[in-house]
C-alpha cells in the first residue's frame, strides 16, 4: 500500500485504524528491538531482556504479548520443570523484522549525516535566539 493511501482522513482524536496500531506496535521503542533480536534465533525471556538491555520485565512482557497477539511472535511454553518459554518470529513477524532491521541499518549508515544536520539546526536556532 502506498504511503499516501495509508494517511487517515479521520478527525484527530478518533481511534486509530487497525493497520496504524500494528505499525505502532512494530515501530515502538521495544517492538523494534524485540523483532531485530529475534531475527537471529529464538530467545528465552531472560536472554531477550539481556540482549535488549534497559527494558523492564513489565515492558518486555507487554511488548511480547502485543506482538504475539498481532501474530508476529510465537510463544512456545515447554511443559518442563523449571518452566521454559521460548519466543520466536512467525513468518509474518520475520517479514516485519526484516523491514525494521533495514530501517535500523539505514539509520546506522546515515548517522553521520543526521548528526551534521542536527548540529547545523542547533547552530541556526542558537543564532536566531541571539538575534532576537
Amino acid at each position: 500500500m502506498a504511503v499516501s493511501n495509508m494517511r487517515s482522513s479521520a478527525p484527530a482524536g478518533e481511534e486509530m485504524c487497525p493497520y496504524r496500531l500494528v505499525l505502532e506496535h512494530v515501530t515502538s521503542r521495544w517492538g523494534v528491538l524485540v523483532l531485530i533480536h529475534l531475527l537471529d534465533r529464538p530467545h528465552r525471556f531472560s536472554e531477550l531482556r539481556r540482549a535488549i538491555g534497559r527494558v523492564s520485565e513489565k515492558m518486555l512482557t507487554q511488548t511480547l504479548q502485543t506482538l504475539e497477539r498481532d501474530g508476529l511472535v510465537h510463544r512456545d511454553a515447554k511443559p518442563v520443570i523449571p518452566p521454559r518459554v521460548d519466543y520466536s518470529l512467525t513468518g509474518l513477524g520475520r517479514e516485519a523484522a526484516e523491514q525494521v532491521s533495514a530501517l535500523a541499518g539505514w539509520t546506522h549508515a546515515r548517522m553521520d549525516q543526521v548528526e551534521r544536520a542536527r548540529a547545523a539546526y542547533d547552530e541556526a536556532r542558537e543564532q536566531d535566539s541571539r538575534a532576537s
